[in-house]
């Protein structure tokens, strides 16, 4: 029997190498050598806390996070029909059932019944190989890169936050949060046509990041008074279109107070905080509309055209690149370095 390495949590802030067997490709799906794994936030916060949102990981087990990920075909097996070995290929980590309501209706990213890599007890895929359906592997073009492959998934989520927002050419957008989400939210959006993006942090070096890649205003609300400066940046009329991507109560409880007249708010981070004080009274008196966002849904081939034709360029987003033997120090940096990581990816 064939092994491979894999990275795995083992208890609280703890990360442990095992050897697993490779699994073999079965009906309708390939193997993957995998290249590039990315670590979301939501690995952070199981790795730290042991869960993230209503999702708990069983810390009697080990378990393997990670669900960003890009490689190459190796084997294919029974039926497969559109790659081939050597193809490269970037991973949709959500397996829906595919006859409910959600996704008949096409939106199968809240099918109840998806299997979604690294959320318990799904194992993830922090590891050499996967076997994995042939329909939700997109094959990358020649000018994209698997390292850019494996940022598809979270450029998916900002994708669908612009998509949400109904983001269009002129618009006016504040971004609340310049982590890895709040980045990709500003590349969609810039994508999508809009023609001023402001945003917001409590970290210079990632505000700096904000910058380098497109943002037009940051403002840094630890130093600035944030609702003076949007005023100014506005001319007092808020923001057509306003993100919270930090999954921060404050952010979230501030967002009201930031759309303009008529305008939208889209909320992409998840707070631990499950109630939030919020003014209505705001929302009722705009007549504001407040979108969520849950992953994504019939995006990727959308990210891949994207990334190929230049229009957005994901791979900025990487401030931290590390080897599978060293996956506790990444996650330590994830977990610690709040200064100047953006963006960690395990080079497999």
């Amino acid at each position: 029997m064939k092994m491979q390495k894999g990275a795995f949590m083992r208890g609280i802030d703890n990360m442990v190498i095992k050897e697993i067997p490779v699994p073999e490709a079965g009906k309708g799906q390939v193997l993957v050598k995998l290249e590039y794994v990315g670590i979301c936030g939501s690995d952070v916060h199981y790795f730290h806390t042991g869960a993230c949102g209503a999702y708990k990981v069983d810390l009697s087990e080990d378990f393997m996070l990670g669900h960003e990920c890009a490689g190459t075909v190796v084997e294919v097996g029974e039926g497969v029909k559109n790659l081939k070995a050597g193809d490269r290929v970037a991973l949709e980590p959500g397996i829906t059932c595919g006859t409910c309501e959600a996704c008949k209706s096409g939106h199968y990213n809240l099918c109840p019944d998806v299997v979604f890599l690294a959320t318990p007890p799904v194992q993830g895929c922090n590891e050499e190989y996967i076997a994995f359906p042939e329909n939700m592997c997109f094959k990358l073009p020649d000018n994209v890169s698997t390292l850019e492959g494996c940022l598809i998934e979270p450029l998916s989520v900002g994708f669908h936050a612009a998509n949400q927002g109904a983001v269009g050419v002129g618009d006016t957008v504040i971004i609340l949060g310049s982590g890895c989400i709040g980045l990709v939210t500003l590349l969609s959006c810039k994508a999508h046509g809009a023609g001023k993006v402001i945003v917001a942090d409590l970290v210079d070096a990632r505000l700096e990041k904000a910058k380098e890649l497109g943002a037009d205003h940051v403002i840094n609300s630890k130093t600035q008074d944030i609702f003076e400066e949007i005023k100014k940046l506005t001319s007092g009329k808020g923001a057509d279109k306003v993100f919270e991507t930090a999954g921060s109560p404050v952010t979230i409880a501030q967002t009201p107070f930031f759309v303009r007249r008529g305008g939208t708010i889209v909320l992409v981070g998840l707070s631990a905080q499950e109630e939030i004080n919020y003014n209505f009274a705001q929302i009722m008196d705009k007549e504001a509309t407040i979108k969520s966002v849950f992953r994504y849904r019939n995006i990727y081939a959308k990210a891949i055209a994207a990334v190929s034709s230049g229009a957005i360029d994901v791979k900025g987003i990487v401030t931290h690149q590390f080897d599978l033997e060293h996956a506790q120090e990444a996650y330590e940096e994830a977990v610690n370095n709040k200064t100047d990581l953006v963006k960690a990816v395990i080079k497999i």
